[in-house]
């Protein structure tokens, strides 16, 4: 049979056929990535006979390619993170089936609608996988009314991903919600029919119409309308789903390379890069996150002379090349990142994630990603990076032209590496030397510049960059540093009008700039940090024997009533402390 549109089929013969493995995934396709909010505009559409445009399937019937490509099934239960890549599924010897090459994001999302569920984060909750942050979710028809005309989905059919509990809240208000994939038991009229007698709505014409239209569209309609590509060329197939998805939308470019990475990955490109992208976000606290996006542009710095993300620098040689070198890089990303979470760092401080890639480069070519976490080794090295990310973060150099910038850190690196009359050292006056002349993208730090940085906040991404950089002398070696008010913030938070003589005392002690900002914030080791709780700075300083030098408190009276004298003095300490670390 040649290539070619063929008979449509109804949604349900489209459901049955994931169900039984005949239409399965190919390696080349992206991760679901459709919201819940567009799974129920999808459905609205199905409802109104609105087309959902055609959709491509790729014939596989030839046994070299069930043996030597890699495909999956499609995903059922969606949770956001934590289970968003698709089932494997063993091909070899496998019957002959159909790949989808284009409509993945709609089958995918109406599998889910009407077999699957879908669950996401729910907001200011962490990223923990259990039902309180992430709840599951099952997709209802509001069988009630239509929605109201001005709505800003133009929707008319009311489809909601609801919880357990919001299904029970809705319901006990006098909702009537059907679960849409209830709808598939009911395979013959008839017994819809009965269905709507024995709820008493066959004097409601909208609850009978709707649900009546819902089992249509799925079991009558031929709503499926596909090409079917039979050739056995795999080259052919990749430049099919590049041409048909290239322009498109929502389809990124990224996911586009990660599709070619996937195409010439000889094992299993798609189980190997979320899993780094996993272990990541197993360290720290929070996690870091990173995506594919980092990872392979990481690939590329480590390896390739042109980092950019163009198709060519993906071909099947580079990726090759990747590959061999995969267990390696692998490692060096893991490793660096759990080297910056002993430095301190987290997803939050480490805003810019691109930051980290020269240290992962670094520490790939000089090939010390097997023991760069040992607390006795590489101390300068850790010195020297934990002062490139804190600079390079407050700068904001990887603001934009991060391939310019990566490009210029990677050349300093290869000059340090390339000397061999020197022990090897992170480059960081290399990198500086690299971006004096760029006024946008030096190291360097006025005076107004530093002053401005003290005043940054506790809870600001800049915080611990700041004070890491003003800490530096510190042994962050596998210990738990915090960002701890000098002055408890609770006596500040509790003053009231009445315990100050003058207003304008009242305001100064009130400020957050003054009593929550650098100005008043050390890194402090964490057991310490649990003996301090809110004991007034002069009493801890003296009951624990501190080291005012080495915390960086000035030599002045500490008791709450010489606040101001104290802000001024160690405001003068600090900036002399980093104009030293920054020089």
């Amino acid at each position: 049979m040649s290539s070619g549109f063929v008979t449509p089929i109804t949604i349900k013969d489209a459901i049955d056929n994931i169900v039984d493995r005949t239409y399965l995934l190919p390696a080349i396709q992206r991760k679901f990535v459709w919201s819940s909010e567009q799974i129920e505009v999808l459905f609205d559409s199905i409802m109104r006979g609105y087309p959902i445009n055609s959709f491509m399937f790729w014939e596989v019937k030839e046994n070299n390619v069930k043996n030597d490509f890699k495909f999956y099934q499609f995903l059922t239960e969606y949770r956001q993170f934590f289970k968003e890549d698709n089932p494997d599924i063993d091909t070899k010897g496998y019957k002959d089936f159909k790949a989808v090459i284009d409509g993945q994001q709609r089958l995918t999302s109406i599998y889910i609608g009407l077999k699957g569920s879908y669950a996401y984060k729910l907001p200011r909750k962490w990223w923990y996988d259990n039902e309180e942050n992430i709840p599951t979710r099952h997709l209802y028809l509001n069988l009630s009314n239509p929605l109201p005309e001005e709505n800003e989905r133009q929707m008319i059919y009311d489809f909601q991903f609801l919880t357990q509990q919001e299904f029970e809240k809705k319901s006990t208000s006098g909702d009537i919600l059907f679960r849409v994939n209830d709808i598939l038991k009911f395979e013959k009229t008839n017994d819809l029919d009965n269905f709507i007698e024995e709820n008493g709505w066959l004097s409601k014409t909208f609850i009978k119409e709707t649900i009546r239209q819902l089992r249509k569209v799925i079991f009558e309609e031929k709503l499926i309308n596909y090409y079917l590509e039979t050739t056995q060329e795999i080259d052919t197939v990749l430049d099919i789903f590049i041409r048909t998805n290239s322009g498109g939308e929502p389809l990124s470019f990224s996911d586009l390379l990660m599709s070619i990475t996937t195409a010439h990955w000889k094992s299993d490109a798609r189980k190997e890069i979320p899993d780094v992208v996993n272990k990541v976000f197993e360290i720290g606290n929070p996690g870091f996150l990173i995506n594919k996006d980092f990872v392979l542009k990481t690939c590329l710095v480590l390896l390739n002379d042109n980092i950019k993300f163009q198709v060519k620098n993906f071909d099947q040689s580079n990726v090759i090349v990747f590959e061999q070198n995969w267990a390696r890089i692998k490692k060096s990303i893991i490793e660096a990142f759990t080297l910056l979470a002993n430095l301190g760092f987290n997803n939050h401080s480490l805003r810019a994630k691109n930051a980290a890639i020269p240290i992962i480069y670094y520490i790939y070519h000089r090939e010390i990603e097997n023991d760069i976490n040992s607390p006795i080794k590489y101390k300068d090295d850790k010195i020297l990076m934990s002062k490139w990310l804190c600079l390079s973060l407050l700068k904001g150099v990887f603001g934009s032209q991060t391939d310019t910038v990566l490009t210029s850190i990677k050349k300093a690196i290869k000059a340090e590496l390339a000397e061999t009359t020197k022990q090897p050292a992170f480059p960081l006056d290399r990198i500086k030397d690299e971006f004096k002349g760029n006024p946008a993208k030096n190291l360097s730090f006025d005076d107004d510049f530093i002053e401005g940085l003290l005043t940054t906040q506790k809870d600001a991404s800049d915080c611990f960059p700041i004070l890491s950089l003003i800490y530096s002398h510190l042994n962050f070696g596998n210990q738990d540093y915090h960002k701890d008010h000098l002055h408890p913030a609770s006596y500040f938070y509790n003053s009231k009008r009445g315990d100050y003589q003058t207003e304008e005392d009242f305001k100064f002690y009130t400020d957050p700039t003054n009593w929550n900002s650098i100005l008043n914030l050390q890194l402090l080791n964490g057991t310490l940090n649990q003996s301090k709780l809110d004991s007034p700075l002069k009493d801890w300083v003296t009951k624990n024997n501190i080291d005012k030098v080495n915390q960086l408190i000035p030599d002045v009276s500490l008791d709450i009533t010489d606040f101001k004298t104290f802000l001024t003095e160690r405001k003068s300490l600090l900036v002399s402390q980093l104009r030293k670390m920054v020089e």
